[in-house]
């Protein structure tokens, strides 16, 4: 059994150009029409992705995407993530280009997270849901990327809601071969908006060409046949190495930009605000809340801190635009025929990668400093609050940069192994099957750097004498600090205030299953109006996920955490029927329906739950085929899903941040703090189990840390919830035309609706708190705010109390919503002797994007929207059109792409209100990123059939990423644009070449 539409490997030419094959091209179209290609395999038997029926003859129901290997090396992809990105189906990813990124790889397609996205190798589960890391996937060892969008529960499991993703391998590669591909980004630095506010606040900002962020990826591939090739080996390595691109080294990121009033100006953001000449607010003394900073010319006296004064740090200038790390794959591939009906095989892949993330190294907190410090001028002394009466020692608050470029990285290694194994073959001429399982292992070990706790007081609280200072403390090993002078980067201090601990985690999968395939026809069981008989698969499957997270003790007294182990058994078992009904008739190309059933029994629910599929076909003439297939699946909550769910954990989580909306707002002034009307209704404030006779009470006040409001902070409790599976429901609806009157021209239209019920995710406590608050008192948010019978939100965690707090964590709630249109396109012109132009196209529609929070609640439609909780950053529209020209003699080719990106809106100018767009919410500035239109060139040079060169230019025009103020808020990323979406670091270009030995 192996994925189709496969093609058999060889080492010719046509392996290794950039123009497809006209294999590949007939693969491709025969994908986009929901058919198979010719069979690679003896027999003729091939699986296509979304079934396990073998057969010779397969037309798919469910719209399939394919990139071939001829797209990949077409756009000198090097990750993973860079093959998906370009599909309009998958929700984009920037782990490059994400400051807070972890390394790991994921797919979400649809935008409906990785948790509904099934990711299979060769048709198997690529790993654990939690854990698995597509890295472990060279891209030049791809042969096809299938991506099914829709849902194949029934087929490949319960958590394959918003559809699969197969990635297809090179396995029975003959010869010796050597990939090599090396990219950079050539970028012109203009002027942006950015840019003078950058250099106001003291920051520079790049102007000119820069050439930067290499990518170096090198691949050497062996196999060969032994036995007249009943057994088969190939193997190979891959190294990958990135270069670091520094935020500011381009111009659209000299600093954060923000917008701090709706409408008002843009500024650099300086928060958390710090400097390297180091930042001191007296909390007491005459200058009690004063900002003051080390002057540079060593006088020891203090000036002002802020933006014009040109001593504030830039947070963000040690963030990565494109993050440094080291990648090595390596794997090979067996497989030994028996005997006709078995074949053993087995495979193994195994990957390292190590990156890197920078965040600043800066001393803060609140110190006591001793007015006898060494260190303490006479007037700076006067200007803490030592010139009290009685005063030995006053509290400073410190905020000192240890000089930009000693920022210290957080480290990130990731390894991960995953072996199969099985035998497979075939039983007469009706019956295939396929024994095998997989294992897989990943692993990941965070290494972050953080302030040692305690050493920062004894390293400020200095004696001594200026010129040989001493730690009053005597604690072992501890650096004076001298926190009254500029631009302080003493290493020892560094090692001694900063240190590093490790967390571990690990999730294993253990996979095994059973499937066999059968032809009924050879039984003679088929419809009398048809040539093809009825086919079916069974199914059988045993998993096993695990996750363990452990940490040193290093980490645990600086983050805090338990170590746990979660695990979760699944056992399923699946059937699938495929029934041509009427076949070449008048009227009737093919008529056929297709059904598939799947139980489901998980460890972690007491119950047992199936997902199902109906598909449906009809083609009234061979130019044109009707396709439908709706799915139910239920999808349940992964380990970790289940341990946000149900482990209670109580924090102060509230603290500094929110105050109980049914308290007196508190209103600080100079002459102290007042208190106004709570923010809350009466009736709102009544929903939430609050007595009118409190309404407005003092009582209810929440300390937030920096006004005197309550003395305790509100409580958050994490867990405590039942994580029931969330069931969804797949509709897709298509047509396909291949009209005779244009050879090869193949077009397909796909209407799809996913809508997901009970769904699971994880809600913060102001899902609660601002759901109840802006619905008016709506039970299904007022719920989680649970009171104390005085009407507090005050609870000590030590007694695990049932009331006194709001809730947080993973539960299911109403509805996720998916809705759109798909399209695709084929087309070969042939150009007699002067060569063919293939043509290619994939575009998205998205109609909805969003869901419903409560029964009583309007959709909330994100689709084309950013903001006001709309992070799916999905444009209503988006395509790739490619043209491929290729000589007669498949010597040179050219590739020319042309990728669009719709526009996208704030929401606050939605005009919808669900999604916040009132007209006071409306902005008239930064309030929309344009579309964007990216163009993209390859070139292929067979300069001999032993050797290929390739050149590539990515965003040949070099077009700029748009600005987008306050970023971090609507993609998680601090260069003012949406990576995921735009090309944010300018052109790429690209050589590699491919050598046959």
């Amino acid at each position: 059994m192996v994925s189709a539409p496969a093609l058999a490997q060889t080492t010719t030419t046509d392996d290794t150009n950039i123009g497809q094959s006209p294999q590949e091209a007939a693969a491709k179209a025969a994908t986009a029409a929901g058919e198979t290609p010719p069979a690679a395999q003896p027999g003729g038997d091939i699986v296509v992705t979304g079934t396990r029926i073998v057969r010779p003859n397969v037309t798919a129901a469910a719209p399939i995407t394919s990139v071939t290997s001829a797209d990949i090396r077409a756009q000198a992809a090097v990750n993973v993530e860079d093959v998906l990105n370009r599909l309009p189906q998958v929700a984009p990813d920037a782990q490059q280009t994400y400051n807070d990124s972890d390394g790991r790889q994921r797919i979400k397609l649809r935008s409906l997270g990785f948790e509904r996205t099934l990711v299979l190798i060769d048709g198997k589960r690529l790993g654990t849901q939690n854990g698995q890391d597509t890295g472990i996937i060279p891209t030049t060892l791809l042969e096809r990327v299938d991506v099914l969008t829709g849902g194949a529960s029934s087929v490949y499991g319960s958590d394959a809601v918003a559809g699969v993703v197969n990635f297809v391998l090179k396995k029975d590669f003959e010869g010796l071969q050597l990939d090599a591909n090396y990219n950079f980004y050539n970028h012109n630095n203009k002027d942006t908006v950015v840019s003078p506010l950058a250099r106001a606040a003291g920051f520079p900002s790049p102007r000119g060409w820069t050439n930067d962020g290499g990518r170096a990826d090198l691949t050497l591939t062996a196999g060969h046949g032994f036995f007249d090739d009943k057994v088969h080996v190939s193997g190979f390595v891959n190294y990958k190495n990135t270069d670091e691109i520094a935020l500011t080294s381009r111009s659209n990121a000299g600093c954060y930009l923000t917008q701090l009033q709706l409408n008002g100006p843009l500024s650099c953001g300086l928060t958390p605000s710090s400097s390297t000449s180091g930042l001191i607010t007296p909390q007491s003394g005459p200058n009690a809340g004063a900002q003051l900073v080390n002057n540079p010319n060593g006088t020891r006296t203090f000036v002002p801190f802020g933006a014009g004064q040109g001593n504030a740090s830039n947070y963000f200038s040690g963030y990565a635009y494109q993050r440094p790390s080291e990648r090595v794959n390596a794997g090979g591939f067996v497989t030994a025929e028996l005997a006709p009906e078995a074949e053993l095989y087995a495979s193994g892949l195994w990957f390292r990668d190590k990156s890197y993330t920078n965040y600043p190294t800066i001393a803060s907190g609140t110190v006591n400093v001793s007015c006898a410090n060494p260190f303490l001028s006479a007037s700076q002394a006067t200007a803490i609050g030592c010139g009290v009466a009685g005063a030995t020692s006053v509290p400073v608050s410190l905020a000192y940069r240890l000089g930009e470029m000693n920022d210290r990285p957080d480290t990130f290694v990731n390894t991960g192994v995953r072996l199969t194994g099985g035998v497979r073959g075939k039983v007469g001429d009706a019956w295939t099957y396929d024994v095998g399982g997989v294992y897989a292992r990943n692993h990941q070990d965070y290494i972050p750097s953080f302030r040692t706790p305690g050493n920062l007081q004894n390293a400020v609280n200095v004696g001594g004498t200026a010129a040989n200072p001493v730690c009053a403390s005597g604690a072992a090993g501890c650096v004076p600090f001298d926190i009254f002078s500029a631009g302080n980067t003493n290493p020892a201090l560094i090692n001694y205030l900063f240190t590093t601990g490790t967390s571990q985690t690990t999730g294993t999968l253990y996979d095994v299953l059973a499937n066999v395939s059968g032809d009924l026809g050879k039984y003679g069981i088929t419809s009398p109006f048809a040539e093809q008989g009825v086919a079916i698969a069974l199914g059988t499957e045993y998993r096993k996920d695990t996750l363990k997270s452990t940490a040193d003790a290093s980490y645990r007294s600086a983050l805090g955490g338990t170590d746990s182990y979660l695990s979760q058994d699944v056992w399923e078992a699946n059937a699938e029927v495929q029934v041509p009904l009427i076949e070449h008739k008048p009227f009737v190309e093919l008529a056929q329906v297709n059904g598939g059933y799947r139980l489901s029994k998980y460890s972690s629910n007491p119950s047992t739950f199936n997902t199902w599929k109906i598909e449906g076909i009809y083609a009234p003439v061979k130019d044109i085929t009707f396709r439908a297939s709706f799915n139910k699946a239920q999808r349940a909550p992964t380990v970790v899903e289940i341990r946000q769910a149900t482990n209670i954990d109580f924090a102060a989580g509230g603290a500094g941040t929110f105050n109980d909306f049914c308290a007196p707002t508190p209103i600080p002034g100079p002459n102290g703090v007042t208190y106004g009307a709570p923010l809350a209704s009466r009736e709102v404030c009544r929903a939430t189990g609050l007595s009118d006779a409190l309404y407005g009470s003092t009582s209810l006040l929440c300390s937030n840390g920096t006004t005197p409001n309550g003395t305790a902070a509100c409580t958050v409790r994490s867990g405590g919830f039942t994580a029931d599976p969330e069931t969804a429901y797949t509709q897709t609806y298509g047509l396909v035309l291949k009209p005779r009157f244009v050879r090869g021209l193949v077009f397909s239209v796909d209407r799809y609706r996913i809508k997901i019920d009970n769904s699971l995710g994880y809600n913060d406590y102001s899902y609660y708190t601002d759901g109840c608050l802006r619905s008016g008192g709506d039970q299904f948010f007022c719920q989680g705010i649970v009171r104390n019978a005085n009407g507090t939100l005050f609870s000590n965690a030590a007694n695990n109390p049932t009331t006194g707090f709001i809730r947080q964590g993973t539960s299911n709630y109403y509805t996720s919503i998916a809705r759109g249109y798909d399209f695709q396109a084929q087309y070969p012109m042939e150009l007699g002797s002067a060569g063919r132009i293939d043509w290619s196209f994939n575009g998205s529609l998205t109609t909805f994007a969003g869901g419903q929070d409560s029964p009583v609640q309007p959709e909330r439609n994100c689709a084309g929207y950013y903001g006001n909780g709309c992070g799916q950053l999905i444009p209503k529209w988006s395509h790739g059109l490619r043209a491929t020209y290729t000589t007669e003699g498949r010597g040179f080719s050219a590739s020319f792409n042309w990728r669009y990106v719709g526009s996208l809106t704030n929401a606050d100018n939605s005009g919808d209100p669900a999604i916040g767009g009132t007209a006071a919410r409306a902005r008239t500035s930064y309030y929309r990123v344009a579309p964007a239109n990216y163009f993209d060139l390859a070139l292929n040079f067979a300069i001999a059939k032993q050797f290929s060169l390739r050149l590539i230019a990515n965003n040949l025009l070099d077009k700029a990423a748009p600005i987008v103020p306050d970023s971090y808020n609507i993609s998680l990323a601090r260069g003012n644009t949406i990576p995921q979406r735009y090309d944010s670091l300018g052109r790429n270009i690209a050589i590699g070449t491919t050598i046959n030995f």
